[in-house]
């Protein structure tokens, strides 16, 4: 396993077990209403005139759960949340919140979707969690550490050892993702070059990813909330995860995340010549 190579606030800014039991709580508060709305007849928002982008009051409830521990904790840290106004405080340190990624799995009975949790430093990603609450399974990360806990049992997580486009399986949300702005063509030149192609995980692949069953996730026009929790998860289990041009991901974008440099390399140099 190796560590994130992003900077580390000074010692003592911030204390990570304190962070850790925030994470999880937050998660908790999150799943009592996530799973309470699960499987049943929900009134659907689509937040997009043209197209279709849902949002549910399991959302929206979700996320003043999360809301609430954080401040509790935390009342001097920033949030920047999917369904409501961003609270701006000045700090540092940042938490991002999606509380249902993967909405249109959630509202469909599919147990894909994922409550995310994250904290940022002056951008760049220092923590974060994604939990499935319908499975009981829960990936977690810090500095220095990255782990999955399903009911009782916790392992490390760590990414597979896969380096070749050939032996990779891949995943993306949807192949509607690359239409147009200069996407689908990458996304020509990659798809036939894997292994195989899944879709529809939304953030559970990243988290198969960072268990080592999933390789290579290539996705488009993903916004911060969708991506940055995931990225400590990713790079703390041995992984790689940056934008196609090859920076740092937290703001979203076009977001390629590999098990090793090598397939990170091969990923990148194959999107760019698409």
């Amino acid at each position: 396993m190796i560590t994130s190579q992003h900077a580390m606030p000074p010692a003592g800014l911030v204390d990570f077990d304190a962070v850790e039991k925030v994470l999880h709580r937050a998660a908790e508060a999150a799943a009592s209403v996530t799973l309470r709305l699960f499987r049943t007849p929900l009134a659907v928002e689509n937040k997009w005139q043209a197209g279709f982008d849902p949002v549910t009051e399991a959302d929206k409830e979700a996320e003043i759960a999360i809301r609430q521990i954080i401040e509790e904790s935390f009342p001097d840290h920033a949030i920047v949340g999917e369904e409501w106004a961003n609270k701006e405080t000045g700090s540092p340190f940042t938490w991002i919140i999606d509380p249902i990624d993967g909405t249109r799995a959630f509202i469909s009975g599919v147990p894909v979707w994922g409550t995310l949790i994250g904290l940022i430093h002056q951008g760049r990603a220092l923590a974060g969690l994604m939990a499935q609450p319908f499975t009981g399974e829960t990936f977690w990360s810090l500095p220095g550490r990255a782990r999955y806990r399903h009911g009782g049992d916790m392992a490390p997580l760590g990414t597979s050892a896969v380096t070749e486009l050939a032996h990779a399986k891949l995943t993306t949300t949807s192949p509607d993702l690359f239409l147009g702005a200069n996407r689908e063509g990458p996304w020509r030149a990659i798809s036939p070059r894997v292994l195989q192609v899944r879709y529809g995980l939304d953030c559970y692949g990243y988290c198969l990813l960072a268990m080592g069953q999933i390789d290579l996730v290539v996705e488009a026009g993903l916004k911060d909330v969708d991506i940055a929790p995931l990225i400590p998860i990713i790079e703390n289990a041995g992984g790689v995860i940056t934008t196609w041009a090859g920076g740092p991901a937290e703001a979203g974008g076009n977001c390629v995340a590999a098990a090793t440099p090598d397939l990170h390399a091969a990923a990148l140099a194959v999107l760019a010549g698409g």
